[in-house]
């Protein structure tokens, strides 16, 4: 695949051609990213209303971008460089395409199945999972060494993390590529090699179940258990917060993977499984361990 000339401004370690698949609040996220550093931003979704939904949200992310001064160029250029398309056929052009869909094993291995078989061979292809094994995931792409993890964390556009999960077939060029795409991206890049809920994931989900089981046994509120991690440990915000923010469901999917593959530490709590149950998925929904106004 020959590189082409990019974007005034762009930085020289960030695709010109860059590809969402999905384009959901973490999809959006990521395009946006890539969109507010200079790129050409394709974004694919499954049918034509969430194709115009995610072109919303980009596009909304994009005004606001500008707004805060994020970026210097004006909304008509920014928007000019995304495309939002049912067609996976459209990838084929894209240097780099990220994975955004949500933490489905078998979604996740469909979907990125069918954007190898339309890239070049050249180019490399991304998963945003936030707990699947990449490993595993690369057991099922033709060409694993153009494959890693790439976790960005929600909302993107306020993160300045980014998670390289680095699997076993991952090539060390691709490896010092995608710390310049975070770098180029204005993020920080954690490199971890793949494990059950990588270093982030296992981390927060660890803390945040504990907090869980101490609201249901009573030890103390959802309030006053964040609010001593925020000002005990200096939290940015408590871990049942970040939880209704995350999604209540996301979270009950991750601790059930990493308790199947890590043990009784991370089974998850009945309160968490009846809000689920329940629909109380946290800031999406308006309630969760707290309540989120429309």
């Amino acid at each position: 695949m020959s590189t082409p000339e990019p974007s005034p401004g762009l930085p020289a370690d960030l695709p010109h051609f860059v590809g969402v698949l999905g384009g959901g609040r973490m999809g959006a996220g990521i395009a946006h990213a890539f969109l507010v550093k200079g790129a050409d931003v394709l974004v694919v979704e499954r049918d034509d209303q969430s194709a115009e939904a995610a072109r919303e949200r980009v596009e909304s992310a994009a005004a606001k971008s500008i707004e805060r001064g994020m970026t210097d160029a004006n909304l008509d250029e920014m928007v000019s460089r995304l495309s939002v398309t049912v067609d996976y056929d459209d990838f084929a052009d894209r240097q780099l395409v990220v994975e955004a869909v949500p933490e489905d094993w078998d979604l996740k291995v469909t979907s990125l199945r069918g954007i190898e078989e339309r890239l070049a061979g050249d180019a490399y292809l991304a998963s945003n999972t936030s707990s699947l094994s990449v490993n595993g995931l690369a057991g099922e792409l033709k060409r694993p060494d153009n494959f890693l993890g790439l976790h960005f964390f929600n909302p993107v556009p306020a993160s300045t993390l980014i998670e390289v999960v680095l699997g076993e077939r991952t090539s060390p060029q691709l490896a010092a590529a995608a710390k310049g795409w975070v770098e180029a991206l204005g993020k920080t890049a954690v490199v971890v090699n793949d494990a059950p809920g990588f270093a982030s994931s296992r981390l927060g989900v660890a803390i945040a179940l504990e907090a869980m089981r101490m609201v249901e046994e009573g030890v103390a509120s959802a309030e006053d258990i964040d609010n001593a991690m925020v000002l005990g440990y200096k939290h940015p915000t408590g871990p049942l917060r970040t939880t209704d923010i995350v999604g209540l469901d996301v979270r009950l999917g991750i601790a059930e993977y990493l308790h199947s593959t890590l043990g009784e530490r991370f089974a998850p709590p009945q309160i968490l499984k009846d809000k689920v149950a329940r629909g109380e998925l946290g800031r999406k929904t308006g309630k969760g361990f707290f309540d989120w106004p429309g």
